[in-house]
């Protein structure tokens, strides 16, 4: 068990409210990232609460994992079509902040049963993370904002040099289309959990991102591999650098300019955290 001090180090930054902390540390500690003792959790109420609560700083470690939740429904909506024709199930959309719709996604035409047995884990990875991250942040978790999963993929192939203006891409139209439009999401992913790390000071909170982090990554190998064996990328280098929300955002609104909205999402995310830099 961690001790009052550690606990009053995790209050300090941590959700959008008392009752939303609260249960964080319940559901973090039932998937074993992290126990806290019940007389810990249970000193987490009243005006020492309320305290920590007025004296978090602007953007809350909260914050950050709603923004984190925002990327999840684009990669699980993306995942789910793929592999089974349909989105998510109504009852894990629902939250803070207006809920959208999802635009485009069509089941794949699979051809090769590794390829069809990878998107078909990486779906259930992906649906695992909005459930852990819907229910780790209780009532601040946002709800699933509009998303563009048809259009946006033929921006996103025409900025990336795959296409030439006139044409359209269709993500869903083969194995090939897939895994290139698989590896955008995964190398976002990837980088914004990494460059999230510094900023979440709540060590429950930074375990759990880190835990989908290493998920994430698995992904990002697996599709680089096959699209390597399939003469489809280059691998550079192997370093994987961090970048701001911000920075993700500037990728998935597909604008080099600051914007509230684009791309992937014509109506902006959810969450106090939704501007492109």
């Amino acid at each position: 068990m961690f001790g009052k001090n550690y606990v009053a180090q995790l209050i300090e930054r941590s959700a959008e409210n008392p009752q939303d902390r609260r249960r964080f540390l319940k559901v973090a500690s039932a998937a074993g990232l992290g126990v806290v003792g019940a007389s810990a959790a249970a000193a987490l109420t009243g005006p020492a609460a309320d305290a920590a609560s007025e004296a978090a700083n602007s953007v809350s470690d909260a914050a950050i994992l709603n923004f984190a939740l925002n990327l999840e429904y684009l990669e699980a909506e993306f995942y789910s079509n793929a592999v089974h024709g349909h989105g998510l199930a109504d009852d894990l959309t629902h939250g803070s902040g207006r809920r959208g719709r999802v635009h485009g996604g069509a089941r794949v035409p699979f051809t090769s049963k590794r390829v069809h047995q990878i998107a078909y884990e990486i779906a259930k990875d992906e649906l695992d993370h909005v459930k852990f991250l819907r229910s780790a942040l209780g009532s601040a978790a946002v709800s699933r904002p509009n998303i563009n999963i048809k259009e946006s993929f033929t921006a996103a192939a025409h900025a990336a040099g795959l296409i030439t203006s006139g044409h359209t891409f269709d993500a869903y139209a083969s194995e090939d289309n897939f895994l290139l439009a698989a590896f955008i999401f995964e190398d976002v992913g990837v980088t914004a959990y990494k460059g999230a790390a510094p900023l979440i000071s709540n060590k429950t909170y930074l375990s759990a991102a880190a835990g989908i982090l290493a998920v994430e990554a698995y992904h990002a190998a697996t599709v680089r591999t096959e699209l390597l064996d399939r003469g489809l990328a280059d691998d550079a280098n192997g370093l994987a650098f961090g970048r701001t929300p911000g920075q993700v955002l500037n990728i998935v609104y597909l604008t080099p300019k600051v914007a509230n909205s684009g791309g992937f999402y014509p109506h902006g995310v959810n969450g106090q955290l939704h501007t492109s830099s």
